[in-house]
């Protein structure tokens, strides 16, 4: 299946300049979403996963069910002052901003083995946070699944050492 056909581009969104992958197009084609969870099941599931992290809010529509397919739990990774609990941060820059990501502290436990799951790596800002977060609580993070990559804006280099597996690329 080419999941492109369920992608729909939108020119300069956020701003002028950037061309948004939209994958609520995928989302809503029930057989569509369950047939990209699954290819992502079955690139990862090979690793040794215990949970995976998923970034807000994209990330929660691409991991929670990859975990749930993968018979593993799932931790959200929220903006800052989103969780109830005590939590850590780290701050990051997107490609249009900046922000401050969250988690519990006690989302990971030490040694665990993590993915991180979200729709899209573009630049690797908000990964490589989450990355660090991760890290951070004392996990293992043993890649990290996307539905998208945008491959010129080069975000794997940000995540040296970590395998990364993805369903679509654009330029």
């Amino acid at each position: 299946m080419d999941f492109k056909d369920y992608i729909r581009v939108i020119p300069d969104f956020p701003q002028p300049g950037i061309s948004f992958k939209d994958i609520t197009t995928l989302l809503k084609q029930g057989e569509v979403y369950r047939s990209a969870i699954n290819e992502l099941r079955k690139m990862v599931e090979h690793l040794e996963i215990d949970v995976i992290a998923g970034p807000e809010a994209r990330g929660f529509v691409v991991g929670a069910p990859l975990a749930y397919a993968l018979g593993v739990g799932f931790t959200p990774i929220r903006k800052s002052g989103k969780l109830p609990y005590e939590t850590i941060e780290a701050g990051y820059a997107l490609e249009y901003g900046k922000d401050k990501l969250a988690m519990h502290v006690d989302a990971i436990q030490k040694g665990q083995n993590v993915l991180i799951a979200d729709d899209l790596l573009a630049t690797g800002g908000t990964i490589a946070t989450s990355v660090n977060l991760v890290r951070q609580l004392g996990g293992n993070v043993v890649g990290a699944a996307f539905m998208i990559e945008l491959t010129d804006l080069n975000g794997r280099d940000k995540l040296q050492g970590i395998d990364v597996f993805t369903l679509m690329q654009y330029e």
